[in-house]
């Protein structure tokens, strides 16, 4: 038996840029994963929920490069006072943005996380978010990262094996879900 999972005030979409989520070099199984970021958009914006997108700024030549076709956020986003973009130029999207002063003037406490790369950026916010007293909800079938090839000291490791490491490192604060289906949201 599952126990309900409280509401999340707001959403922390991380990194949907279209070089991770589109094309030849989307992280694997990127449709899936898109469908459920939308889903989950879609019911935080239906319940009144801050939802927060956030836009890795690459350096020169990298596949997120801003003003290139991959740094692009690939979902559409309704900027509005309940739903931003907030740039990053480090993993973490709490470093020098303003999302952590976004979060305190809304009153918000409860967030979930989701989006790209798990042990990258999602990881990250996610850490610094529970450092800073947060309840932070991450959907399983949320976020998603590339596989690890294989080098001199393993095997390649598989998508979906980094991405449950990337949560188990997280510790026991992180509320990890199965199913972000399972997520409601509430006004913050």
């Amino acid at each position: 038996m599952t126990h309900p999972v409280p509401p999340a005030q707001a959403l922390i979409v991380v990194d949907v840029q279209s070089a991770f989520v589109a094309g030849p070099e989307a992280v694997p199984e990127a449709p899936r994963l898109l469908d459920r970021i939308t889903d989950l958009i879609a019911r935080a914006r239906a319940g009144g929920s801050l939802v927060v997108h956030l836009q890795n700024d690459g350096p020169a030549g990298a596949p997120d490069e801003p003003k290139t076709p991959g740094w692009e956020l690939h979902l559409p986003v309704r900027e509005t006072h309940r739903e931003v973009v907030i740039r990053k130029t480090e993993d973490d999207g709490f470093h020098e943005t303003g999302l952590g002063d976004l979060l305190t003037g809304r009153g918000i406490r409860a967030l979930a996380v989701c989006g790209v790369m798990s042990e990258m950026c999602v990881s990250a916010t996610a850490r610094t978010a529970l450092e800073l007293g947060y309840r932070v909800v991450m959907p399983h079938d949320a976020h998603a990262t590339y596989d690890i090839p294989a080098a001199d000291i393993s095997d390649a490791v598989p998508a979906a094996m980094v991405s449950r490491v990337a949560e188990w490192a997280l510790g026991d604060e992180i509320e990890i879900i199965a199913r972000a289906a399972d997520l409601a949201f509430t006004a913050g």
